[in-house]
């Protein structure tokens, strides 16, 4: 008998908490800057040293803990030339059942210079080889990496159609707690924290206009002395996501894939199939997930792949922001 999506769900909980407690035990013996030290660079993303603990912990953990009876191949940065990895070891990607993909540290740029929480991201979906998609995900789960000041570390789960499981866990004692958490059941967007990710140079000044014709034609800008939009920007993709559960965001978007191929640059650093292989999670929430220019933002369970995506807290939001969105990007992408 096949593992059910919820054995899965505990097992990417339990992976979480592994790669989670191991990190900081490294973190406890060495220095930000040997963390932040640049150890590869991936056809992904630059890869750091503090990465670089999290694949051994990986590998360590399903070496050791995955079930034998239930094959599986696992993506993430690192491996792409070698196809992922299978386990048990010596199993091949066509005999296994599941695909998982994993993103060991979603927000390394937070987490090694102890300025915000990383979190390690896992989705998991049937084996169907290259035609494998992101909206073949069943089970997901998202584990906070804290920074040093932190005493909990949360963790959000899910099954499709099953809800979500939310804990949080005491990281000096190990004690764990149910965790309460809601996204926003704000009407409208004035007063709150509403963004796009502009997080590089590149790109930015045309996100920005896009953005703030947005929030023009919705509440207007410069209309009043204090503005009504209040932007927040998680370097983390997961981060995003974490806010806008916890209801502290009300939209939330990445136009990276879109704006980057308007303006003709290359777009290596934008948001991936690894970083949203947790948006089961939105959904389950009741959060609306979807392309910016509609429809499900679907992508293979790949490390390369480009990702645009949009968020809204509820759909009163949504139906809100998005035809203007959609206008403004015709408007401006083409």
């Amino acid at each position: 008998m096949s593992a059910t999506p919820e054995d899965l769900r505990r097992l990417l909980c339990t992976l979480g908490d592994h790669i989670r407690d191991r990190l900081l035990a490294e973190r406890s013996r060495q220095t930000t800057a040997s963390l932040s030290a640049v150890a590869a660079q991936s056809a992904a993303d630059t890869i750091y040293v503090i990465d670089k603990i999290s694949e051994a912990a990986i590998s360590e953990w399903f070496t050791h803990t995955w079930p034998a009876s239930e094959p599986v191949q696992v993506i993430m940065e690192g491996v792409e030339e070698t196809g992922g990895l299978c386990f048990p070891a010596g199993i091949t990607p066509g005999r296994t059942k599941w695909k998982c993909l994993l993103d060991p540290i979603d927000g390394t740029r937070c987490i090694m210079y102890d300025k915000r929480s990383a979190w390690t991201l896992g989705g998991i979906a049937p084996q169907r080889g290259d035609e494998t998609q992101l909206s073949g995900i069943i089970a997901a789960a998202m584990t906070e990496l804290p920074t040093t000041k932190q005493w909990r570390s949360d963790q959000i789960s899910a099954t499709r159609g099953g809800g979500l499981v939310m804990e949080s866990t005491n990281i000096l004692d190990g004690s764990r707690r149910p965790l309460a958490l809601a996204p926003s059941n704000a009407t409208d967007f004035r007063h709150g924290f509403s963004w796009m990710a502009k997080y590089f140079p590149e790109g930015r000044t045309l996100t920005a206009q896009i953005e703030e014709q947005l929030w023009d034609e919705l509440v207007g800008v410069g209309r009043e002395p204090s503005p009504v939009i209040f932007d927040d920007q998680y370097l983390s993709t997961a981060g995003a996501f974490y806010e806008l559960m916890a209801g502290h965001d009300r939209l939330v978007g990445d136009l990276r894939p879109l704006v980057y191929a308007r303006l003709d640059l290359e777009f290596s650093l934008v948001c991936h199939p690894y970083d949203v292989c947790i948006a089961l999670l939105l959904e389950e929430a009741g959060i609306i997930y979807e392309h910016p220019l509609g429809g499900f933002p679907d992508a293979p369970l790949d490390t390369t792949s480009g990702v645009a995506w949009v968020a809204y807290a509820n759909p009163f939001l949504a139906a809100q922001a998005r035809p203007v969105l959609q206008k403004v990007l015709r408007q401006f992408l083409g």
